[in-house]
């Protein structure tokens, strides 16, 4: 254990593993908020477009866990969780990047992780990459086209991405630990 969430431990008062995991899921959960607001727009994080990279994140879009919503006539964004525990956000993390990479955006993706200048990406791109079920899925929960989500996610996900990995690559529970 480190030294750190030890301390972590006995400044909330606790001595359960409880006490320090959750301490360092709401770390997560505090990190992946300002990687947010720093990433969206308007720092909103109840536009759409937010909705939609939460989703990417947090939906499980990637490993399975949850099922899709029945459809309605008009969809409305679904909020984004704020309870989901951190080794949610870093596995959606990794979920992203490995089917962003998987889909031929690696070496785009490698650009927003690694240290220095953020490679853009193209909508048509970055579609090809997610996959048509990812895309019918974003469009459903936020009422957006797929045209206008791929322009936005273009435009976001690289930044989002890149604030996820400040030291350079995927972040590990000690590495929230340190925040």
């Amino acid at each position: 254990m480190s030294a750190h969430l030890f301390s972590t431990r006995a400044a909330i008062g606790g001595t359960s593993r409880r006490d320090a995991v959750e301490v360092i899921e709401e770390e997560a959960m505090g990190m992946f908020d300002d990687a947010m607001k720093n990433s969206v727009p308007g720092g909103n994080l109840a536009t759409p477009i937010a909705v939609a990279v939460g989703a990417l994140i947090l939906g499980k879009l990637f490993g399975g866990g949850s099922s899709p919503a029945p459809a309605s006539s008009a969809p409305a964004p679904t909020p984004i969780p704020t309870d989901v525990p951190s080794s949610s956000i870093l596995d959606g993390l990794g979920g992203l990047i490995g089917k962003l990479t998987a889909g031929g955006a690696g070496q785009h993706v490698n650009t927003w992780v690694g240290p220095g200048q953020n490679q853009p990406i193209e909508p048509g791109q970055l579609g090809g990459a997610l996959g048509g079920n990812v895309l019918d899925e974003l469009s459903r929960r936020t009422g957006m086209s797929q045209q206008e989500l791929l322009n936005q996610l273009a435009t976001v996900l690289p930044q989002l991405i890149n604030n996820l990995t400040p030291k350079g690559r995927m972040p590990t529970l000690a590495d929230l630990d340190e925040r």
